[in-house]
């Protein structure tokens, strides 16, 4: 994510931060060369020149170019005017006082709309709400089946009709039953077209009109750069929007339409997909974002990855193993799994401050699951005393889990390095260890 042109404003500070003493022309020359980077990165021309000037009349006072920190001055105003430019704080879902609160989902084909109105529903669900979608695209062949799957993944019931071709009556029978039945939140899953058209917009004014819903969210590719940023801004005129969710954001190295749409749409960003995974939808937190593009790491978006990943109760229970220095080679593999289940790995790896700038920085997942095939192939006992694990052990475990013995021995010594680590707590009273930690 944004990894494009994190690394070139890391490259252009990194001048200007060992400098002593700064003048207006290397302002200047910074400048210039950070309007060239968010060009590169597909960041609408406007929004550009706007947010160069802006740096610029703040960079030239005084109170910058008389410190004795002028490139630590310089790089704190670019990240709070990207603040600003990205929507300056998290927006929420407006709740409806009086339930259902419903929320339209709208977007082209392509999009992710659908697996996007299904992450909204697990992410309330996970907040304790009761949601309901409704399958109301009745254009695309099988988005009705496919909006099915995925309510049935995650447990959230799908109202559905196969009866009819009219969204605005399936619509309405969806927010009857979430209001006779007690749902709290209605997901309305609307038709897409390849392209904006007259019909696609008749249909979505007219469920609109019909359903009045407390929030419409227009959902867009952030992978498709200013055409994403332009077809926001023909929905925001012609329907009317009132938040942004922009999918595969994982996979945008460029980040153009998040530093673009919402300046142009003056609508914010409320929730960014960064994964295939049903659970990987996440608010959109500017202050992190303009964090994370400037190398200086996201770790509350990382505390809460670890957070829904960890259990309390497993938390403590792992915590007395190692106070008892109990741990075991099952303890280890249960902990990768966990830490696998927070997410990709380098995406893990770019909350962590610095890490971002490190470079050539590879995280192979493999490693991962050879290390669990390592622990897999290990008798019971060998796994809970590692003191047993002699030569021959050693080639049987290579083999059973297709790896080398210097596989083995390298996760046997790591995990030796980690036990000798994890004594330094013990005999220590009112420690608070930390939920999770990386091998």
């Amino acid at each position: 994510m944004f990894e494009n042109i994190s690394d070139k404003l890391d490259s252009i500070f990194k001048k200007l931060k060992g400098r002593g003493l700064i003048k207006e022309e290397d302002i200047d020359a910074a400048l210039k060369e950070v309007r060239l980077a968010l060009l590169e990165a597909d960041v609408n021309f406007k929004v550009v020149k706007d947010f160069v000037q802006r740096i610029k009349e703040k960079a030239l006072g005084k109170e910058v170019l008389e410190s004795l920190t002028p490139g630590q001055q310089v790089v704190k105003i670019v990240h709070d005017e990207l603040c600003t430019l990205l929507g300056s704080a998290n927006v929420k879902i407006m709740l409806s006082p009086n339930p259902p609160t419903t929320i339209m989902m709208v977007g082209l084909q392509g999009s992710g709309k659908t697996t996007s109105a299904a992450k909204l529903a697990k992410h309330f669900k996970r907040e304790g709400r009761r949601p309901l979608l409704a399958a109301c695209d009745l254009q695309r062949p099988a988005a009705i089946d496919q909006l099915l799957a995925l309510g049935g993944q995650i447990g959230v019931p799908v109202f559905a009709s196969r009866d009819t071709r009219d969204p605005v009556a399936v619509s309405l029978e969806a927010l009857k039953k979430a209001r006779t039945e007690a749902y709290d939140i209605l997901i309305i899953d609307t038709a897409g077209r390849l392209h904006v058209d007259e019909s696609l917009m008749t249909e979505l004014k007219n469920v609109k009109n019909s359903l009045e819903p407390r929030e419409t969210l227009f959902v867009a590719d952030a992978m498709t750069g200013q055409d994403a940023v332009n077809i926001a801004k023909q929905f925001n005129e012609q329907i009317g929007i009132d938040g942004i969710v922009l999918t595969k954001m994982d996979g945008d190295a460029r980040g153009g339409a998040a530093l673009s749409v919402r300046e142009i749409t003056q609508k914010p960003i409320k929730f960014i997909g960064v994964g295939e995974k049903i659970d990987m939808l996440e608010p959109f937190h500017p202050d992190r974002i303009a964090s994370r593009i400037l190398g200086m790491g996201d770790v509350l978006s990382l505390i809460e990855h670890a957070q829904k990943s960890f259990d309390q109760k497993e938390a403590e229970t792992l915590q007395k193993r190692i106070l008892e220095d109990s741990f075991t080679f099952d303890d280890l593999r249960e902990q990768l799994k966990k830490i696998r289940n927070m997410g990709p790995l380098e995406s893990i790896m770019g909350m962590i401050p610095g890490m971002s700038k490190v470079k050539n920085m590879q995280v192979d997942e493999r490693e991962f699951v050879k290390i669990e095939a390592i622990i897999g192939s290990m008798a019971k006992k060998e796994r809970t005393n590692h003191n047993i694990l002699n030569g021959s052990r050693r080639k049987r475990i290579a083999m059973g889990s297709g790896t080398t013995v210097a596989d083995v021995n390298r996760v046997v010594k790591q995990y030796v390095e980690l036990k000798k680590m994890l004594k330094m707590f013990k005999g220590k009273k009112n420690i608070k260890l930390p939920r999770f930690f990386c091998f």
